[in-house]
């Protein structure tokens, strides 16, 4: 059975088709979904894909959560659906409130990208099963509204049980507390992250790594997580 992964594009998606490539090499079958649907065309799981969805205004992600298809996610995330949102898709994620916290300006209130070292600290998710815990990885990064925020108590809850699902290392690019780049709900089915895994899966193409330059291909460990993870379920 070929797992069917569906990446949504809303008004303003940049990385999606990089996403249903990421799909592809991953040994999956990319879906294209479209943010004004209400079918998710039967898809075993689902990516939200970076951008600036909207334009951005609002906040980011805000609008976008309130899109059509998106009560359609929260359904599907309700019965364990793998579902990932990355960079914009992440911020979508937080406004729909299927992942705790929120995401602000940078720190330093300028559009940052680079190659961004992260720690995976929770090897059990949907999107993580592969990795294992600790595993130090490189992923690239580009993003303005980056900035991880929580309350105390929602930060506490999240260290304790289990939920920050990456972290950055070497250097935290936008300001997010506890240098958390990633966290998970708590059933481990919805994983968000500002880090863009889609940009790191195909030799040659990805980050670079000191084996040589643009060689990384840390990020597709997420995709075939989610095939995993899927085939576990059916």
């Amino acid at each position: 059975m070929t797992a069917r992964v569906g990446v949504i594009t809303f008004p303003g998606s940049l990385d999606d088709g990089d996403a249903r490539r990421a799909i592809k090499i991953a040994g999956a079958e990319p879906v294209a979904l479209w943010h004004g649907s209400h079918d998710l065309d039967g898809v075993d799981a689902i990516v939200l894909p970076g951008g600036f969805s909207y334009g951005d205004y609002l906040r980011a992600g805000a609008i976008a959560a309130h899109a059509p298809i998106m009560a359609e996610v929260k359904a599907a995330a309700a019965q364990g659906v793998p579902v990932l949102g990355i960079c914009n898709g992440f911020q979508m994620l937080v406004e729909a409130h299927l992942l705790p916290g929120g995401l602000i300006r940078n720190a330093h209130q300028q559009f940052i990208r680079r190659d961004q070292r992260l720690r995976v600290e929770n090897a059990e998710t949907a999107w993580t099963n592969e990795f294992s815990a600790g595993e130090e990885i490189i992923i690239p990064l580009k993003n303005a509204d980056g900035g991880y925020t929580a309350d105390a108590e929602t930060l506490a809850r999240l260290e304790g049980e289990g939920q920050v699902a990456f972290r950055y290392l070497g250097v935290n690019p936008n300001g997010s507390l506890g240098d958390i780049a990633g966290v998970t709900n708590a059933r481990g089915n919805v994983v968000g992250l500002m880090p863009h895994p889609e940009h790191a899966v195909e030799p040659g193409f990805g980050p670079a790594t000191p084996a040589a330059m643009r060689s990384g291909v840390d990020g597709l460990k997420f995709f075939t997580s989610a095939l995993r993870a899927t085939l576990a379920a059916a």
